[in-house]
């Protein structure tokens, strides 16, 4: 059983290996597959990381855009395959890990 979680666990560290080094404050551009019926297209959501959370399989991270002038939040898990890529568009500086006052 330990077998099979730690093979898991090193495909999905080859995964986020593939993936670029972002910490909250970061502004980015997450490009996530959409399926409609059987068609498939990339859409595009960007915004600032609120946080990161967990580590290894579980990681995820918080993303929050402003949308025709509602906050929109979205979680993403690390290793998800619905995540085609992660860009950096602005590299934020922030002395906390969880920025939940931008929220206000």
């Amino acid at each position: 059983m330990s077998d099979l979680i730690k093979f898991i666990e090193e495909e999905n560290n080859e995964r986020r290996a593939q993936l670029p080094s972002f910490n909250p404050g970061d502004t980015v551009n997450v490009h996530v597959k959409i399926k409609e019926g059987n068609k498939e297209r990339i859409q595009v959501f960007q915004g600032t990381v609120l946080q990161r959370r967990n580590n290894g399989v579980n990681e995820t991270f918080t993303v929050r855009k402003v949308s025709g002038g509602m906050g929109v939040e979205r979680v993403f898990p690390m290793v998800s395959p619905s995540i085609d890529s992660i860009k950096i568009i602005k590299s934020g500086s922030v002395r906390r890990s969880r920025i939940f006052y931008l929220r206000e």
